[in-house]
């Protein structure tokens, strides 16, 4: 079994490095190649991703779903590993995983707790731990056979928000999938930014919304008129424009 590693990234260029290198440590054999899917980036993710050993793949159209597919269509392994840029993985990730499939699961993800230990913060990790859709989401890695994502026809592209959910929601209806009962850790740099309140309940929002059938430009609007997105605006601000 090998593991192709797929990071998409925007202005990354703080985060990558660590990340890369941990997938290099930890990975071992079953790790054949680690590759950066930028948006592409404003500021020198790419040359620190090349750098640190990633192959780096640019996306033709913006969005996290069309550069995570650009990955997967670059990967050469029989598996997927889907990694946000700033995600502190488990050492045990590529045992895991390998465990895992052979255990006849054929998907999977990780719960997480977060890199700031607050109390209120620990509620909305606890929770990765149970298996319901909205306990769920791309922070907590997920892993893949390549054949079985091929077969799905990969992440919806015109999905800018709710991605995962979306990709998750169909591939489950087929597919066997395991919470692996460990944690990676998660950036709360959103928290921080706006607070735990307003984050919460702009994830709620678009949730809701998202299952109610609203269209993803009208997501993408409600999602920035609720929180502040700091540097990583100009990437919801290319997508919105794409779905016009």
């Amino acid at each position: 079994m090998r593991i192709s590693v797929v990071i998409p990234t925007y202005n990354e260029e703080e985060n990558i490095g660590k990340l890369i290198q941990d997938l290099q440590r930890y990975g071992g054999y079953h790790l054949a190649e680690i590759i950066v899917a930028d948006a592409p980036s404003n500021d020198q993710t790419a040359l620190r991703a090349s750098q640190a050993g990633a192959k780096v793949v640019v996306a033709d159209k913006p969005g996290r779903a069309s550069q995570m597919n650009a990955g997967a269509r670059e990967a050469c392994g029989d598996v997927l590993y889907f990694v946000h840029a700033d995600v502190d993985i488990h050492p045990d990730f590529a045992q895991d995983i390998k465990q895992s499939l052979e255990n006849g699961y054929q998907m999977g993800c990780y719960r997480y707790e977060f890199d700031l230990q607050k109390p209120i913060l620990k509620f909305n990790a606890y929770c990765t731990r149970f298996d319901r859709i909205w306990c769920r989401g791309g922070d907590q890695t997920l892993f893949i056979f390549k054949a079985e994502f091929q077969q799905l026809g990969g992440y919806r592209e015109d999905h800018h928000v709710m991605e995962d959910y979306e990709f998750i929601l169909r591939a489950r209806r087929n597919l066997r999938f395991q919470i692996i009962p460990k944690n990676v850790v998660v950036s709360a740099r959103k928290y921080e930014y706006n607070s735990y309140f307003r984050v919460n309940l702009a994830n709620m929002t678009i949730f809701a919304m998202y299952f109610l059938g609203v269209p993803q430009p009208t997501l993408i609007c409600t999602y920035k008129s609720m929180i502040k997105v700091e540097k990583y605006g100009l990437q919801l601000e290319k997508q919105a424009t794409a779905n016009n």
